[in-house]
Parts: structure tokens; sequence; C-alpha cells
């Protein structure tokens, strides 16, 4: 392959960014647990890293990954999603407004919510599906960041990203997407107007439920991101080597895992429209989705793994199903490779707009007539 051939985001993805390691010949990427780094004879570094708080190799590595396949010029690794998104706001400064919009991962939005009740920051909620929302609330609020989570958690609304980067900066604001659910195989925020992109590293990023972490990834360097970098050292908020090891291996087969997890759910997606004890089925691929013209231009490798079922009745006709399940794992998180099912209600905070009946789906990789012929036997149990 000639040198000037410019490499697929699939293949950075499969070969961890480098198929082998330089010193070893290892085809798999080596681990440095190392906490610190030795110094010569007139004290120099004798390599890039002095304290792991400030960095390591096998992160560094992970790092360039990420930052490659989002297209950003860095991306920075932290120990949690919530420790990424904290680092973000911290980052605003004092008394500033932040937008956001009303439904998105509660853990995020009560930082907000608790951050506006002590006069740290001034919090503005949006409704994310009506178009005109954002604009209001920038041209009230004057915001320094605006937030925005496509899809959104868990009713997989769709806010379109191109439009938002413009209107956020219009009004002198920076726009950061969490993106956890829509990853690089499918949406690229950074290339439709977005200065930062947040994921959940642990969802579909790493793919295997055994991976705590949270990245950020810039569009370019300037005072907020060496700022972000800086609240990460100060707090030691940066994730560990072994986790960012697991997080490259997770890295490797993640094209592969999305389309997979994509095409089921859309399989599942559509075979739930008629079910009787079935209310509504949620999913960006559906033609009935209200912004599903939206998805189709931003989502251009598979709408996900996710979707969400509005069943017939209540709270406890939800919570019901997600017992009866034999393949789908009651429990919290997605993009992993075992189908998870949650009534999200249950476990979101008490200011949550989550409907009663809602049952959230993480779509895995086993075969989707095993995971219809689940569902089926569950919802007939209500």
């Amino acid at each position: 392959m000639g040198s000037e051939h410019k490499r697929s985001p699939e293949t950075i993805a499969a070969q961890g960014l480098h198929a082998v390691d330089p010193a070893t010949g290892a085809v798999v990427p080596p681990l440095h647990p190392a906490t610190t780094f030795a110094r010569g004879g007139d004290y120099e570094l004798l390599g890039a890293h002095f304290y792991s708080r400030y960095g390591s190799p096998t992160v560094d590595q992970a790092e360039r990954a990420i930052a490659a396949l989002e297209g950003g010029i860095e991306a920075q690794l932290f120990g949690s999603g919530l420790a990424a998104f904290t680092a973000l706001v911290e980052s605003v400064p004092e008394g500033a407004a932040v937008v956001a919009p009303r439904t998105m991962y509660f853990g995020g939005q009560d930082w907000l919510r608790r951050l506006d009740a002590r006069g740290r920051i001034r919090l503005a909620l949006f409704d994310e599906t009506d178009d005109a929302a954002l604009e209001a609330a920038c041209a009230e609020a004057r915001p320094e960041l605006v937030c925005i989570e496509t899809p959104a958690n868990p009713t997989w609304s769709i806010t379109d990203i191109a439009a938002a980067a413009e209107t956020a900066h219009r009004h002198g604001a920076r726009l950061a997407v969490d993106s956890t659910g829509a990853p690089p195989p499918t949406t690229r925020p950074l290339e439709l107007g977005a200065d930062i992109v947040f994921h959940s590293a642990t969802k579909y990023l790493n793919g295997h439920s055994d991976v705590t972490a949270g990245v950020l990834v810039a569009r370019e360097d300037g005072e907020r991101w060496q700022e972000i970098r800086q609240v990460r050292m100060l707090t030691g908020a940066l994730l560990g080597p072994f986790e960012a090891w697991l997080l490259l291996r997770g890295l490797r087969t993640l094209y592969v895992r999305f389309a997979r997890q994509s095409e089921t759910a859309m399989a599942l997606a559509t075979a739930l429209l008629d079910h009787p004890k079935v209310e509504r089925v949620l999913y960006p691929g559906l033609d009935s989705h209200p912004r599903h013209s939206v998805a189709r231009r931003q989502m251009t490798g598979g709408f996900g793994g996710m979707l969400s079922i509005l069943v017939a009745g209540g709270a406890a006709e939800g919570r019901a199903v997600a017992a009866a399940t034999e393949l789908f794992v009651p429990a919290t998180s997605l993009g992993g490779v075992e189908s998870l099912i949650e009534h999200r209600r249950s476990i979101e905070s008490p200011q949550s707009a989550v409907a009663d009946n809602l049952i959230r789906l993480s779509v895995g990789l086993e075969a989707v007539d095993d995971l219809l012929a689940d569902l089926r036997q569950a919802l007939e149990r209500i």
C-alpha cells in the first residue's frame, strides 16, 4: 500500500492505530502500567512521560486512536463518562450560562442542576424536539456552552448537529455533542461543526461491559481545551493504563460490532411495531420516527443498537416485562455484546420526564430470532 493512501477509520480501529509494536513485534498493543518514568544523568526525561497522572504510553495510544476515528486534533480519556462531562463543564467560567436538552443522560443533567443551584453556572434547558427551542434558549441565556445529545437517551430523539452548531456559534457559544449512542462508525460530530464530542467510552467504544471510561475529543486546540486538560490533571481523573488497554482491545472490533447491532436493532424495531402489547417503538431508523430524515443524514453507518418501547400499561407492566426476559439481561448500561433490558423510570432521577411504561433495550450480538422470541414471550406475560 502506497504511503499516499489514507487509511480508513475501520482500519485504524481494527489495528488499534498500529498493528505491530515496533519494540517487540507484538500484534497486540502493549500495556505499560508504570506510574512513574526515569530520568537521565542530567535529569532529562528518557521518554515523553514522567508521571502517570499526566499521561502514559498506553493511554496515549488509546487517545490517538479515538482522536483519529473522530477526526479531532486530540482526545482526553477520563476514569468515567461523568468525569469527562464534569471536566467539560468545569471549563466554563464562573456564572456563565450552559444550555442543555431536557432529555439527556440523567447523571449529566443532575450535575448541571447541582452547579446551577449553587450559582456556579446558569442552566437553561430546552426542548430538543422543538426546532425553535434551542434558538430561543441561546438568545435568552447567551451561553458559553451548548450541550446536545443525539440520539438522546432513552427516547432516542434526534438533534440536527449542523444546525445546532450554527446556532451555538452565532450566539458566541461552543457546541459539545454527547455522541455515546452514535459512535464514529455512524456519526462524526466534529465534521458537522461541533467543537467537542463526548462519549461514555464504557459503552460502544469499549463494547464489552468491562471498562468504565469517558472521553472528550476536540476539533481544535485552544484555551478551553487546555483548561480541560488542566482540570483532568489536577483532579486526577485520568483513565488508568489497564483500562486504556482494554479500551483499545474493544475499539478493534467497534465497526463490526456496531454494524451487527444496528442491523439487529432495526429488525427488532420493525417486528415490534404491530405488537398488541406495544404502544410505540422509539428508534431513529424507523420511517415513523419524527426526525428520521435528520438521522438518515447524520447517522451514515447505521442507526445503532439502542431502542425503547412503550408497553401497554404503566410502571408495573414495564417492570414486569423487564423482569420476564430470559436472554435480555435486566441491567443498566448499553453498547455491550450482551443484550440488556431496563425499566428506565425506575433508575432515573426524580426530575426525569421518562414515561412510566418505557423499556430501554440495548441490543447485543445474539441471534435476532432468539432476541425477538424472548421479547415476545415477556410481552405476553402482561
